[in-house]
This record gives structure tokens, sequence and C-alpha cells, in this order.
């Protein structure tokens, strides 16, 4: 009898221990799992599959004429296993149509009547081109012949819209600077746990997108400029030899070069003079491609060694009004922040040919460009710009699905603020704006959906708690396995992940899991509190005694996160001892745990300190010792 006691109750822990230590996982990646397309380990599954399509896009702007107009052939490559009748066609810029759902609201210059497709032609057959009256950003094609399994399909599109009077992620900058994302149809994403992605784009959650390959033409008047993802590959058909020779010394350069200048500019005689130049960009296994154009933006551009062992430079170019004070050192921040994140964190070369930062109104990110707004405050120019280059690496470099999970690149892209911050400013101006701008609202705000689990697929909120649960939330539980793990095993296990995951579409549970596998630990039970519980941070000095050895000191996690603290002991004699606890001291009991102070000396006052893990009260966070 006892030794079937004994049997049950060591089934009992081991399942309960088993259970403890598992995630959460949904019933789409669970079939993932068993077809073999992702792995229990976090790496792809040796049925892992994804879709590729090759663009060539070209794209008429005539400012100060709002209309662009554009055609484009695409051949669409089915490699998934599925016989595919229907395409996905998305239309981003559909979010200006008035009728279109969206998180914020918008004036009449926002406001536009959106995407017209003049023409669709499938495998050399012209087709109808049927508008949904329940689908604004997207919409569906039936073709006239499957697509089977390892088979392509040809597209030709052509499309016109209106450029809108304001400018958000793209519009008008002014009468004669467009920025345009976004401006082409696209096929959207088919994967292997979803299948086609159907969410609408409400102007918030951001995108999912393959890797394809891109030819981009662009067709403007003369002294127009054109900046673009990819690399320009005619130059000398469309800038004056001087120009040329410039921008040519620029790609090599660790001097700032001013390839164009106001008055360059002014002169009429920086472009070749066609009635109209086309400007051609290539960009190959890439997500996405933009470009904005001016008769009137100054080009300044360098470059920045971002590989060591190919010896590889990055070209980093700035397109402004000369205006903007802040935009005058901006290849300076960018050759800045391409040197830091690639030799510090995350730690990878650069990977793309360069980066431009064009001056617009939006704070956002694209493959090789941002568009930023300017600011008096250069601090706070170069805080925004080195943030939207960190997001190079999440989601251009890994294609990560923003829409459902955007803790994946924007809580990333965070992080690695946070940490070139530090290097910037130092640690306390760094972590005191990190606190301000990616904490304060959400540790301070007590509504319910603040504190929703971070992996909640941001497609099933409506704007409660999005930002808070991409950004700062997100970025806290990655900082706190890296103060866990410390910096050279979190490095190998992020390094990991992005070897495994580059080029390739990776969701939370394939982060999740390559971690757990790189480091060598289960993890599963602080992935559980971070990222799939109701928590938030708020820890409490529930009792202190006096023992053999020094002090035992309770504390009581109120809100249930596992986070690390700072025990700062004040001593009698007027010394203190700062004792650091990694989130480590959660794992076997998240409710309360002890900290044992080793001392011979009498203790007056104990406090707990999370520094950037702010605490939500507190007032219960000091013990004063009797």
């Amino acid at each position: 009898m006892l030794r079937q006691i004994l049997i049950v109750a060591l089934f009992t822990i081991s399942l309960y221990t088993s259970q403890a230590q598992s995630l959460y996982v949904p019933r789409n990646i669970e079939q993932a799992y068993k077809k073999g397309t992702r792995s229990p380990d976090g790496r792809p599954g040796k049925n892992y599959w994804q879709n590729h399509g090759r663009y060539d896009i070209t794209v008429t702007a005539m400012p100060p004429n709002r209309t662009v107009s554009g055609s484009e052939q695409i051949s669409y490559i089915n490699n998934s296993p599925d016989t595919l009748r229907n395409l996905v066609i998305k239309l981003i810029v559909n979010i200006h149509k008035p009728e279109a759902a969206r998180l914020r609201p918008a004036n009449a210059d926002y406001l536009t009547s959106g995407v017209h497709i003049d023409s669709l032609v499938v495998n050399g057959k012209a087709m109808p081109w049927r508008e949904n009256p329940y689908r604004n950003t997207w919409n569906a094609i039936r073709l006239n012949q499957p697509l089977v399994s390892h088979d392509s399909v040809q597209l030709f599109i052509k499309w016109h819209y209106d450029a809108s009077l304001q400018s958000g992620r793209e519009g008008m900058i002014d009468s004669t600077t467009y920025f345009l994302a976004y401006c082409y149809p696209r096929i959207s994403v088919y994967d292997d746990y979803n299948g086609w992605d159907t969410n609408e784009f409400n102007d918030a959650l951001e995108f999912y997108n393959d890797f394809n390959d891109y030819t981009l033409n662009v067709r403007v008047p003369k002294n127009y400029l054109v900046w673009a993802t990819g690399t320009l590959q005619n130059p000398a058909d469309v800038l004056q030899p001087k120009y040329l020779q410039r921008f040519t010394e620029s790609l090599i350069a660790d001097s700032i070069i001013h390839v164009a200048t106001k008055e360059d500019l002014a002169a009429k005689q920086v472009t070749t003079q066609n009635a109209i130049n086309t400007w051609q960009w290539k960009a190959d296994d890439i997500t996405d491609v933009a470009f904005g154009l001016s008769d009137h933006f100054v080009w300044d551009a360098s470059s920045v060694l971002v590989d060591d062992a190919a010896k590889r430079r990055a070209s980093v170019q700035a397109a402004y009004n000369d205006t903007a004070a802040d935009f005058h050192y901006m290849v300076g921040f960018g050759r800045h922040a391409l040197d830091w994140l690639s030799h510090n964190w995350p730690g990878i070369p650069y990977p793309f040919e360069k980066t431009t930062v064009f001056q617009g109104y939006a704070g956002m990110e694209y493959p090789m460009m941002a568009n930023d707004e300017t600011y008096d405050d250069t601090t706070f120019s170069k805080f925004v710009a080195e943030h939207e280059i960190a997001h190079t690496y999440m989601p251009f470099y890994m294609g990560i699905n923003e829409a459902e999970y955007g803790f994946m690149d924007e809580g990333w892209a965070t992080t690695f603020e946070l940490l070139i911050g530090r290097s910037d400013m130092g640690k306390e101006k760094a972590e005191n704006f990190y606190k301000q701008f990616r904490v304060n609202q959400w540790i301070h705000d007590p509504a319910a959906g603040e504190d929703l689990p971070i992996v909640t697929p941001g497609t099933s909120l409506n704007g409660v708690g999005l930002g808070n649960n991409e950004y700062g939330k997100p970025s806290l539980g990655y900082l706190a396995v890296k103060d866990m793990l410390g910096d050279e095993l979190f490095k190998k296990c992020l390094h990991e992940y992005m070897a495994q995951w580059h080029g390739k579409h990776p969701i939370p549970w394939d982060f999740f899991n390559i971690f757990n596998t790189a480091s060598g630990k289960n993890l599963n039970w602080f992935w559980s509190n971070w990222y799939f519980s109701n928590g938030y941070i708020d820890l409490a000095i529930k009792n202190v005694s006096k023992n053999n050895n020094g002090y035992a000191v309770v504390i009581q996690n109120i809100g249930g996160f596992a986070a690390p603290v700072d025990a700062v002991v004040n001593y009698a004699d007027g010394t203190t001892d700062t004792l650091h606890q990694t989130a480590e001291i959660w794992h076997k009991n998240i409710k309360a745990t002890t900290i044992n102070i080793r001392t011979k000396k009498k203790v007056s006052t104990i406090s707990l300190q999370g520094g950037i893990w702010m605490d939500a009260d507190e007032s219960n966070n000091k013990w004063i010792v009797k």
C-alpha cells in the first residue's frame, strides 16, 4: 500500500512539474508541429516552407499632381503543399477610404477614395476586379485555374490612387515631397499555421509580408530626387556627373558628404534634364519596398563598416528639408546606430546595404528606410532614429507577423533602443527615457486592459493595452531574461534564434522554444509568467527577521510578474549594500520569496528598488528594522 501511495505521489509530482513547465500552445500551432513545419525545439521543421514573389513595379508620381499610378508584374511561387484556388491581395492605402475601420479618427485631409484597380491579368487572361463592400485593405480573387503546389502564377496589375494630403505612414509631406509606402497591390502571406493572412490593416496594427524580390522603377519629373529601398541601379542615368561623383564617394566615405545641397537643388542641375527620369532600384529577399521623392529635400550621405570579417560597409543617407536643424546630424546618428547594432546588440552585422532616414511625420520603419519627424531636441531625434533603425532586425531580417505578435518586433526595437541609449547618454539618463516612454503608462494605469497577456494577438485587441503589450512590457521581459542568463548566454540564445529564423516567419513559440534549447534551460516558467499571464509588477516587503546569519527578508509578489529587484540595505554604521536579485528568485514560488542577508552588522532599513522594472506601488517597498 505504501509503495502504491509513493508511486501515485511521484506520478502526481511529475505531472504537476510537467504541466508547470509547459506553455499553452494554440491548436493551429500544435497542427504545425504535427505537420513538421515547425519544431517544439524552436527550429524550423523539416517540412517548413514559405511562398515567394518576384515583383517588377513601375510607379509614376508627378507632383504637385496627387495621383500616383502604377503597374506591376508579379510572379508568385506556391511552395506550400496546398493547392490554392484564391489569391488574397493586400491594398494597404485603402486605409484612407472614409469607410475603412481605424483605431483612431481621421480628418478630411487624411481621407481619399483609396486604390482603384484599372486592370488585372492572370496568366495572360484579363479578369474583372470586383470590389467587396465588406473588405477594405484586402480582397480575394478566384483563380480560373488552381495554383498547385510548386507551381507559379503570373499577375499583371495596373492601379492608381491619390496620395493623402495629410501624411501618416505615407502620403504628402508637402506639395512637392511625397513618401510612398505600401503603394502597390501585394499578394498576402499564405503560411503554415494560419493559411491566408486576411487581417484588415486598421492604421495601428502593422504588417506581415513574405520575403520577395523587387525591381522598383520610379518615374518622376526632372529635378526630383528619389530615395528608396534597395540598390540604385542607374545612378549615372538620373544624376549629373558632379552629383554622381559625390554619391559614389559617399558609399565608401567615413565623412559626411553633402550629395545635394539646398543651393544645388535651387539651381536645378542635380538630375539629368529629361522631362521624366526613371530611377530604378533592386532588392532581393526582402519584405517590402518604400520610397520618398522631393524637388527640394537636401541629400547627405556617408558609410560605415558593419561587417569586420567581410570588410563590408553600409551606406547611410538622409533626405530632409534644410530647415530641419536636427536632420543635419542624421547621417551621423545613422552611422553610429549601424555601427553599434552590428557590433554590440544584437551583434549581427547590419544585413542590408544601406539605410535612409527621410524627414516625414511617421516615426516609422521600412526595409532600409525610416520616415521620421523633426524635433527641436536632437537627443530625442537620435532616440527615434535608433529605434526605427533597430527595426532592421525585427521585422525585416526576421519576418515577424506584426499584426498578431507586435511584441516580437516592437519589443526588441525597444530593448535595443535602451541598450544603445545606455551607451549614448549613460545608464541613468537612458533608463529615465525608457521608463518615461515605455513603462510609466502601463505600470501606473490599473485598467484591466493594460494587464492582458502579452501573447494575446493584436488582432484580438481593440487598442486598449495594445501599445504596452507591444513595447514596454515585452521589452522588460527580454531584459529580465538577459539579466537572469547573463550577457554571454543571452546573446548565444538570441543569435541562435536569429540564425534559425532570419528570412523566415517565426512566431512566439519558436522564440520561446529556441531560447530554451540554446540555453539548455527550461525557461517556460518565466515565459508563462511574463508573456501568458495577466500580471504586472508590484513587490512588497512582507517581513524582516533576525537570524544567526543576519536577516531574512520575505518579499511578497502582489502583481505576479517575475521581476528582478535590488534589495538596498542600509546599516546602522552608515554603510549601504545593494543585493541584486534576478527573476530566478521567483522560479519556485511566484507568490513570495525570501532573501537572506548575511551580515554581522546591524541593519537599519531595507528597501526594494526595481530600476526599469518599475513598481506599481512603492509604499510597501521599505522596512524599518527595529
